[in-house]
C-alpha cells in the first residue's frame, strides 16, 4: 500500500531521472553539433583551398589550433596556416609573445615524428660513446657551419649510439663525403674532419649516398643538421648540450601525429 511520502519519493525519482536523461539528450546534441561543425569547417576549407589552387596538391592534415582562429594544414609535409574559409595560407612561425615559444616548431615536432627504429641504419655512420643506451640519428654535411658546431656538442655527450646520415647539400660536400665513407674508419674520419678540420684521404668507393637523399627527402629534411631523437621527435637545426642532453633523456616511446 502506497503512502503519500512514497508517492511523492517516486514523483521525485521520476523528475530526477527525467532531468537526467534530458542532460544525456542535450550533451549528446552538443557534442554532435561540435563535430559535425567541425567537419564542416574541414570540408568547407578543403574545398575553397583546391578551388582556389587546383595544383595544390594533397591536404593531409586540416585542424583547428587554439589561437587567433587559424588552422594548421599540412601540405607536401610542409605545416601551413589558413583561416576559417580558406581564404588565406599563412607560411611560418606562430610565436607565442608570454614565452617566447615556438608554437609552430612544436608542432612540426609531433606531426613529423618518426619510427626511429625503423630507420635504416645501414645506410648510416654509426658511432657507440659509453654504453651506447641513448640514440639519436642526425642529418649532417660536412661543410656545414652548424653541423660542425653540433659535433663539438656531441663530443662532449656520452652514454650515446650516434646514427650519422651524411647528406650533402652544400657544394663541393659530394666529395667529402664519398672520401669519409670510403676511408678504413668513416666514424674517424668524420670526427677528424669535423673536429679538428683534418681532410679525409682522396678515397673511392661505392656509396649509398643516392639512397640517403632519397630518405631525406622522405622525412622532409629540408637542412642539416637535422636530428632524430629516440623518441622520434625531429628537431632542425643546432642544438647546445643542454638541449642535447634533455632530448636524448626524453622516455623513447614512438609519438605519431596528432
Amino acid at each position: 500500500m502506497k503512502t503519500k511520502q512514497n508517492e511523492v519519493s517516486e514523483k521525485a525519482n521520476a523528475r530526477q531521472g527525467g532531468r537526467y536523461a534530458a542532460t544525456k539528450i542535450l550533451t549528446a546534441l552538443l557534442l554532435f553539433t561540435l563535430l559535425s561543425s567541425a567537419d564542416a569547417g574541414e570540408n568547407e576549407i578543403r574545398k575553397s583551398l583546391q578551388s582556389k589552387f587546383p595544383d595544390i596538391g594533397k591536404i593531409e592534415h586540416i585542424v583547428k589550433t587554439s589561437y587567433a582562429g587559424l588552422y594548421e594544414i599540412i601540405i607536401d609535409g610542409q605545416l601551413l596556416y589558413t583561416d576559417d574559409k580558406g581564404q588565406y595560407i599563412f607560411e611560418g612561425n606562430v610565436i607565442e609573445t608570454k614565452d617566447r615559444r615556438n608554437l609552430s616548431e612544436e608542432r612540426r615536432r609531433v606531426l613529423f615524428a618518426i619510427d626511429f627504429d625503423k630507420l635504416p641504419f645501414e645506410l648510416a655512420v654509426k658511432r657507440v660513446k659509453g654504453n651506447g643506451k641513448r640514440k639519436l640519428a642526425i642529418f649532417t654535411d660536412p661543410n656545414c657551419g652548424f653541423c660542425r658546431k653540433l659535433e663539438n656538442e656531441l663530443s662532449r655527450v656520452t652514454d650515446v649510439t650516434l646514427y650519422r646520415f651524411m647528406y650533402p647539400i652544400f657544394p663541393g660536400s659530394d666529395e667529402i663525403v664519398r672520401n669519409v665513407l670510403c676511408s678504413k674508419d668513416p666514424s674517424k674520419a668524420w670526427e677528424d674532419w669535423m673536429l679538428s678540420e683534418i681532410a679525409p684521404a682522396t678515397a673511392v668507393c661505392e656509396t649509398q649516398t643516392a639512397k640517403v637523399k632519397a630518405l631525406g627527402q622522405k622525412l622532409h629534411v629540408n637542412g642539416t643538421p637535422n636530428l632524430i631523437f629516440g623518441n622520434g621527435i625531429q628537431a632542425p637545426g643546432y642544438l647546445p648540450l643542454e638541449q642535447l642532453e634533455k632530448n636524448l633523456d626524453q622516455p623513447g616511446k614512438k609519438l605519431g601525429p596528432s
